[in-house]
């Protein structure tokens, strides 16, 4: 009987082992056969090993999402009416509603900030004052923009900028070409600081004082030819160089933070920081006037479902200035001009604040909490302006001004950067020198030139491959070349859009949809600017879509 007994549980044990190997195999085929189970350091196109220690193809498998950068919020895409809701009582007619879609991205909280901009002027000077002394001036702001014929502001000429009294105000006396290098001084300090945080650069390597020659970080040359950032001082500077400089000065020198920067990469075995990490952030630069009317608007708060309830004339909901909540009620929701003469209500009973702009966050944010979508200062956008919004031609992401570059390549094959003899307020040294993508192409069916910010705007220029012999322009606008041409508009490819109230306006220019237009270099008192980066993935951040 025992032997039998024996007999029967090694058979049950038999029976168990095999179900056992079952098991594992249905695993392992199920798997296999699941895509969002599959083993990611194979390759689903070759079955090679990716990720390898050893060496070979590498990916990011744990990539995560985009972060936000520095002062951004992320605006979910989707599609709005873009354009007037309401009279047209300044006949400009040049905001017909259009419907558009736009994709996800971010954007500032707040409109950029005099501290911010002094912070910006700070680095300039200290990178570029002694030796690029016309780059560091052309970052100024025009303080003069206060200065009236009739009206007494010394004060705000002097102060404005500079004073913590106003630090938390925006910035005003940019040009739309300051807020745009602004925006790629902000684009290669943030990513920088990403460097250094990661163990890339180290931070005294990055000190205003070690860059010489004006050489600083440029990311797009980084991800081109990293071991030229810096002027190329991190490879130049090799061991035995490093020893001579300390032999001929004779004297106990510091090693150089970039040469020590450069022996970590080497002891530590660090990787540049690629494109394909995904580590670096995407550039900082000015929203289009699509994204901007589309975050002005926040639409979130009035839809239901899969539609929305009406529309919005202002960034809030409702049809008036003045807040109709139980602890706010009465107050109104923005700063601008009340009335003739009237800039903030009487003393003692203030209605919108110091009469000019208020710091960024005086006012409430709208529902996508974005503060100052509304009065205080009207802001530049991407767009170079144009009357009329086409639709026909493109209803996604819609933006009038691509000027599609492409990197200059020397005769040994390499990317020309700009140096420190050709270096420009627009390029500054260590970038990349850049040229416009003028061949015509026949095979391809999106685009023929590189310039097209007059496309499609009704000149002969618009008609694909036309071969007439005099080609005009559809609006006869300013030329610089030619002052003695006749000249009858101020619509031109240097004309850009700005958009929202300020506190100059009245309440009519609250309404996002409203566009005006100044030539590129003008400035003024009323106009700041925010920025916005693109969002690079899906629509939502979110894994899980919300229920329908």
């Amino acid at each position: 009987m025992k032997v039998k007994k024996k007999y029967i549980d090694n058979k049950a044990l038999v029976k168990s082992f095999s179900l056992l190997i079952m098991m594992a195999l249905f695993v392992s085929c199920s798997r296999n056969n699941n895509p969002s189970k599959r083993d990611k350091n194979i390759s689903q196109a070759t079955g090679w090993k990716i990720n390898s220690i050893s060496g070979g193809f590498k990916s990011n498998i744990k990539y995560k999402g985009q972060a936000a950068g520095p002062g951004l919020v992320f605006v979910e895409g989707g599609t709005f009416t873009k354009g007037n809701v309401q009279d047209n009582v300044m006949h400009d007619w040049n905001n017909t509603p259009t419907q558009q879609y736009v994709k996800s991205f971010y954007i500032d909280e707040t409109e950029v900030t005099n501290e911010m901009y002094v912070e910006y002027l700070h680095w300039m000077r200290a990178v570029f004052a002694d030796k690029f002394s016309d780059i560091y001036k052309a970052a100024h702001p025009d303080t003069l923009v206060w200065r009236n014929p009739l009206g007494f502001n010394e004060d705000m000429v002097n102060n404005y900028l500079r004073h913590p009294a106003f630090q938390d105000h925006p910035v005003v006396g940019v040009s739309w070409k300051q807020a745009s290098n602004f925006a790629k001084w902000r684009t290669d300090r943030v990513n920088e600081q990403i460097l250094v945080s990661n163990g890339y650069i180290k931070e005294s390597a990055i000190n205003p004082d070690s860059l010489i020659d004006g050489y600083s970080f440029n990311t797009k040359a980084y991800f081109l030819d990293p071991t030229q950032s810096y002027g190329g001082r991190i490879n130049k500077l090799a061991g035995e160089e490093q020893k001579e400089i300390n032999e001929k000065e004779k004297i106990n020198l510091q090693p150089d933070p970039l040469f020590t920067a450069y022996q970590n990469f080497k002891k530590k075995k660090i990787n540049y920081a690629s494109r394909e990490s995904g580590l670096l952030l995407p550039e900082y630069r000015l929203p289009t006037e699509t994204e901007w009317e589309y975050a002005a608007l926040a639409l979130s708060e009035i839809r239901d479902g899969n539609v929305y309830r009406g529309k919005k004339k202002f960034p809030w909901d409702g049809e008036y200035t003045r807040s109709d909540k139980k602890k706010s009620l009465g107050d109104q929701l923005a700063n601008f001009k009340l009335s003739k003469g009237d800039y903030g209500g009487i003393a003692g009973w203030s209605e919108t604040g110091s009469g000019i702009t208020t710091a960024v966050r005086s006012y409430p944010a709208n529902d996508l909490g974005l503060y100052g979508m509304a009065g205080n200062v009207s802001e530049w956008v991407a767009d170079v302006y144009r009357p009329i919004i086409d639709e026909n031609a493109n209803d996604f992401n819609y933006y009038r001004g691509n000027v599609f570059y492409k990197p200059s390549i020397g005769e040994n094959g390499k990317v020309i950067l700009i140096d420190s003899k050709n270096a420009t307020y627009d390029n500054l040294p260590g970038s990349i020198k850049q040229e416009i993508e003028n061949e015509d192409s026949i095979n391809r069916v999106n685009y023929s030139t590189g310039d097209n910010r007059n496309y499609n705007d009704g000149d002969s220029k618009s008609i694909r491959n036309s071969n007439l012999e005099e080609v005009s322009t559809m609006y006869n606008s300013p030329n610089s070349d030619d002052i003695s041409e006749e000249r009858t508009t101020l619509i031109s490819d240097e004309a850009r859009v700005f958009k929202g109230g300020s506190w100059l306006d009245r309440a009519y220019y609250l309404d996002p949809a409203q566009r005006r237009f100044l030539p590129e270099n003008m400035t003024t008192n009323f106009i700041g600017f925010r920025c916005a980066m693109s969002y690079l993935g899906e629509s939502r951040k979110t894994s899980k879509p919300r229920k329908r």
